[in-house]
Formats: structure tokens, C-alpha cells, sequence
């Protein structure tokens, strides 16, 4: 049975022995090795790619679509340069993993469902949008094995965010127009302001958050000096006021996971070292811990109350019944193409909701990840997603099983990638703000840090035994 999970994950695939015959492989990688040797500005093509990605963070939030789109283009063009004139002699580092080949199948996947669409011109505008967010994906598994460039990148993001929250905090002390109905104009909570920052959307907002919190938090254990651990709990403190402060309920419900996800493996982490009492009961505490404050702010604050049990009020809540009309049509879509959808993107969406859609509930997407999926891609382009989360999790697992050998405190960094991933899939059942270039280029920036954690399961063992417990001060 281990050896057939370890064949479903890829976790034994002898990746260097099929690139050394791979003939694509010899044409592609190394191409121009020769002439990036004696390139000064080449020298530097990691760093260069590190700020490349940081400037896709520093100007997401405050930016265009279309200038990200761009952002986005170079990181492309810079990865295959990267990739052209990379040095194959370096046969010590594992520059693709099995996570890469999942990616690409599911890439492939969408470019069989656009090839199949029904509307072909509005897919293949989008297959090229979603094709412009994998370079993230492959720049960050690539850059961010290094820990200078993962913490420059980190920090970036975590700075960034924290100007993000401090004008959230902003609009909630003195105010702040709706740009949209986000609450039920018939709920008590109407008046009330949801704070939305620079993105426009308290959702959006929310989902942007999530990674933040998570990365503020764990910033905590992993920076060192007593300075960053004050500004990480700052960070953590303004983000995770700020999203609570969106009123999103998604966003809450991610919130609510990564929290637990996290915990859960600051206990794996710390358990090895705790006395038997602390190993039984300090999970208790814990959970015990959250759920009291939980209930105390369902008692004690009236807004939250009001818009928790508004989960659970059915059509009687506006933005429940919208959904629920919305996907009595998804559902309808997906009957009618089950295999491989329609064709990725809102382009091709917009196209065919209309033709599904029940009168006067128009959408600009499933408002869930999942049916979102099954819609563009059908249950062929599901099944492939949902391998290419079992595979990014189970790498991070025996990564994070690895490193805990080691004591090495960059884990930390790995345990924040897993929660925030369990987070914004959280949130995403609900919603679809994932698709937004704001989140989805977190989300490949997630998956990118854990497929930067991956050592071959052949190294493992030497690995563990050769590595120094010294190496936990340097990382």
C-alpha cells in the first residue's frame, strides 16, 4: 500500500535519471549555458528573479489587471531565459519536482478543454491569462530554495500587507463608501462598514489576508532577533484585525482553517520535545482556547454574531440565496459538458451562464473553486486538480518530516505555505476571489515555497545523516 501512494505522489519518481535522457530536456535546458558563463548581468539571474516576484507582490494590490498582466509576462520571459541558460552541471540541485509535472498535466488539461470549448475564442483568451500565473509557480519553486531569496521575498509580502491593513484599519475608524451591496440592505448589520483597502472588495480583501496571517505568524518562530519578532506580532496583530474587520464570511471560514492547520503542525513540530503531559494535553487547551474565544465573540460582539449565524440562515440571507441560485445553474452547466467543461476563465463563463443562468441572478463565476473547476475543466480537469493538492501536500509532509529531523527552523516557512494553501481552499468553497491576479499569484507563490522545500527520496537519507545541527543557526 506505501509503495502504490508513493507511485499516486511521485514521491519515488526518478526524476534526475529521466531528465538525463529526456531529449527535450538536452534541447531546452542549457542551451545557452555557454553564453549566460560569461554574462555579468546572468550572474545575478536568481536575485533577479527574486525581484521580479517581489514586484508582483509590492504592486498587486494597488495596481491594474493589465500592468500585473504585464509583471506577469516578464516573469515568463525572464524564467525561460533562466531556464535556456541554466547550468546542467549542477546536478545537486533538483530543479524540477514532482509537483512541476502535476502543474503541467493540469496546464495540459486546460488546453484540452479550451481546444474542446464550445466558445474556443473566449477560452483561449483565458487559457493564456491562466498560463501567465504558472511562471510564479516555477520562478518561486525555483529562486526561494535559497533562504536569503525566501526571506527577501516573504518580507516584501508581509510589508506590503501590512500597508494593506493599516488603511483597512483606516476606513474602519473613520468610514468608508461601499462600492457594492456586500451586505443584506434588509440586516441590521447594513450600516455597517466592511473594510475592502486598496482591493476594492472586503472578499477579495479577506483572501488576500489569509496567506498574511498565516506568513505573520509563523514569522514569529522563524525570524530571529527580538526587533523582527515585534514587527512580525505587529503584523500579525494589524492582518488578522483587518480581515475580521472584512466581514467576509469566506474569509473567516479560511481564517478558522489555517488557524487549525497551522496549529496542528506547530504541535507536530514541538511534540518530539514536550513532556508527555504537554503531548496529550495541550491540543485540548488549545482547540479549548480558540473555541472560547470564538464563543465569546459570538456572544459579546453583536456584528459577528449577526453575520456568523447569517451562515446558517439558508435563502433568508441575500448573498446565501444568490449562491444558491448560482449554482442551480453551475449545476446545470456541468450536466451538460461533465467531462472536460467549457473552457477556462470568466471570458468563456460569461459566455454560457447565460444560457443556464436563472433570470436575474447573472454571475461572474461558480462562487466555488471547486464547481469552478468542474465548469472550465470538467471532472477530468477536477481529478487533476485535486492530484496536484495531494501531491503539494504529501511533498510537504515528508519535507516537513525531514526538516523537523533536522531542527531547521526554515520549516516554519513550510508549515506557513501548508496552512495558507488549507486557508484560501477554505475560503474558496465559497467564493472565487482565488482567480483574482492578487490571490491566485499567492496561491502559486504557496505551492512555488513548498516545491522549493523538495529533496529526492534517495537523498533523503544521506541528507539527514551528513546535515550538522549547526545548519539551524545560518538558515
Amino acid at each position: 500500500m506505501n509503495l502504490v501512494w508513493q507511485r499516486f505522489t511521485l514521491s519515488n519518481l526518478p526524476l534526475k535519471a529521466y531528465l538525463s535522457t529526456s531529449f527535450l530536456h538536452h534541447m531546452t535546458v542549457g542551451l545557452l549555458s555557454s553564453w549566460r558563463q560569461g554574462s555579468i548581468l546572468m550572474q545575478w539571474g536568481d536575485a533577479i528573479a527574486a525581484v521580479l516576484l517581489s514586484l508582483v507582490y509590492i504592486l498587486s494590490p494597488f495596481v491594474s489587471t493589465s500592468l500585473i498582466g504585464i509583471l506577469l509576462a516578464a516573469c515568463f520571459l525572464f524564467w525561460i531565459l533562466l531556464t535556456v541558460s541554466d547550468n546542467t552541471w549542477k546536478q545537486n540541485i533538483a530543479t524540477v519536482t514532482p509537483i512541476h509535472l502535476v502543474v503541467l498535466i493540469y496546464w495540459l488539461v486546460a488546453a484540452a478543454a479550451t481546444a474542446l470549448s464550445p466558445v474556443k475564442q473566449a477560452a483561449f483568451k483565458d487559457l493564456i491569462v491562466f498560463s501567465l500565473y504558472l511562471p510564479i509557480f516555477f520562478i518561486s519553486a525555483r529562486v526561494l530554495r535559497s533562504p536569503r531569496l525566501r526571506s527577501w521575498v516573504i518580507t516584501v509580502f508581509l510589508l506590503i500587507s501590512l500597508v494593506v491593513s493599516v488603511y483597512g484599519l483606516r476606513q474602519w475608524f473613520f468610514g468608508a463608501p461601499a462600492l457594492a451591496t456586500w451586505v443584506d440592505p434588509e440586516s441590521s448589520l447594513s450600516k455597517t462598514t466592511r473594510v475592502y483597502s486598496y482591493l476594492g472588495n472586503p472578499n477579495l480583501l479577506a483572501g488576500y489576508l489569509i496567506a498574511a496571517v498565516v506568513l505573520s505568524c509563523v514569522a514569529i518562530f522563524a525570524w530571529q532577533s527580538w526587533l523582527q519578532k515585534a514587527l512580525a506580532v505587529t503584523m500579525l496583530a494589524v492582518n488578522g484585525a483587518c480581515l475580521i474587520l472584512t466581514f467576509s464570511r469566506g474569509g473567516w471560514i479560511g481564517l478558522v482553517a489555517a488557524i487549525l492547520a497551522l496549529v496542528g503542525l506547530l504541535y507536530y513540530w514541538w511534540s518530539i520535545r514536550m513532556p508527555i503531559f504537554w503531548q496529550i494535553w495541550s491540543p485540548l487547551i488549545i482547540l479549548g482556547t480558540i473555541v472560547g474565544i470564538f464563543a465569546l465573540a459570538v456572544v459579546f460582539v453583536e456584528p459577528f454574531r449577526e453575520r456568523f449565524f447569517s451562515i446558517f440562515a439558508d435563502r433568508k440571507d441575500s448573498s446565501n440565496n444568490f449562491r444558491r441560485n448560482v449554482w442551480t445553474a453551475v449545476f446545470k452547466m456541468i450536466d451538460a459538458r461533465p467531462l472536460i467543461g467549457i473552457g477556462p476563465g470568466h471570458n468563456a463563463f460569461n459566455k454560457v451562464y447565460p444560457l443556464y443562468q436563472i433570470p436575474g441572478y447573472s454571475a461572474l463565476s461558480a462562487y466555488s473553486i471547486f464547481l469552478e473547476v468542474i465548469v472550465e475543466t470538467g471532472f477530468i480537469g477536477l481529478a487533476s486538480f485535486l492530484w496536484l493538492l495531494i501531491v503539494s501536500f504529501n511533498t510537504a509532509a515528508l519535507q516537513l518530516r525531514r526538516l523537523r529531523s533536522l531542527q531547521r527552523v526554515d520549516a516554519f516557512w513550510l508549515m506557513g505555505a501548508i496552512a495558507a494553501m488549507v486557508g484560501m481552499l477554505a475560503h474558496g468553497l465559497v467564493d472565487t476571489v482565488w482567480y483574482r491576479p492578487s490571490v491566485n499569484t499567492l496561491w502559486w507563490l504557496m505551492v512555488g515555497l513548498v516545491a522549493s522545500y523538495w529533496t529526492p527520496l534517495t537523498q533523503n537519507q544521506p541528507q539527514d545523516i551528513n546535515s550538522h545541527p549547526s545548519e539551524a543557526a545560518t538558515s
